[in-house]
């Protein structure tokens, strides 16, 4: 007859592991191939005997998921062996995987927008799922709001660090900027008193000096926009060296 109701959404079974020791008189612990989550799992048998899972007077306990301890150490040359049923394999419904390795599985070459990825949350020791719409890309900044203004000191960059080969952050307050001089000259013709300069300028950041004498700001030159504009007219052949400061 056919099966009537709703589709389980899994299909489960289990598949039993067989662990095999031998005693020495002084072990009382033994790690199984699989883990469990209780001594009632295991059936434990010591040379043909099977054993009583509890403590006190019973024969062994688990600290789960691998550690089996018997209450007093098998002799020497006691034959073990331990049938553990509850591994399970679960085949689940597209979208309901939870954990499981991957190794050996077919690798996407392209995401949708309802795809999920594993990931192992270290602070909760545990595998969870991410979907893709919340993964961020590594180092993608595109799209972020650009600071507008003059970073404050105690703002955070970020920077890689060749030594590490390792992205960190540091303070602005800590960024030692490389400072680049640049200059132009000019040669007077004893008329000319504007001479054009580098855009972005100020009469603050700029030294004007004729024939190795430095000018004083505003009361010998003014600058406006890309034009440098002297009181007085340099002399013919005056030797004009414009320093610009960094900025």
């Amino acid at each position: 007859m056919a099966y009537i109701g709703k589709k389980p959404s899994d299909i489960t079974r289990a598949i039993a592991t067989y662990d095999t020791f031998t005693g020495d008189g002084s072990t009382t612990t033994f790690t199984l191939t699989q883990g469990a989550a209780s001594a009632n799992d295991l059936t434990v048998v010591v040379n043909n005997v099977r054993q009583e899972p509890g403590t006190g007077s019973k024969s062994y306990t688990l600290t789960a998921p691998t550690s089996l301890i018997f209450n007093t150490a098998p002799e020497a040359s006691d034959e073990i062996y331990v049938i553990n049923p509850t591994q399970v394999e679960s085949i689940a419904r597209a979208g309901d995987i939870s954990s499981g390795a991957v190794t050996g599985q077919t690798e996407e070459t392209a995401t949708a927008s309802g795809d999920f990825v594993l990931i192992h949350d270290t602070s909760a020791s545990a595998l969870r799922k991410v979907t893709n719409t919340n993964l961020t890309k590594g180092l993608d900044i595109s799209g972020q709001t650009e600071l507008a203004e003059v970073a404050a000191d105690n703002d955070v960059l970020l920077v890689y660090d060749t030594s590490a080969t390792a992205v960190k952050k540091i303070q602005k307050s800590n960024l030692s900027p490389t400072l680049t001089y640049t200059s132009g000259t000019a040669t007077g013709d004893g008329s000319d008193t504007t001479f054009t300069i580098n855009s972005g300028r100020t009469v603050n950041d700029v030294l004007v000096i004729v024939n190795g004498a430095i000018l004083i700001p505003t009361a010998d030159y003014t600058i406006s926009g890309t034009t440098l504009t002297f009181l007085t007219a340099p002399a013919a052949a005056a030797e004009i060296s414009i320093r610009y400061l960094p900025i």
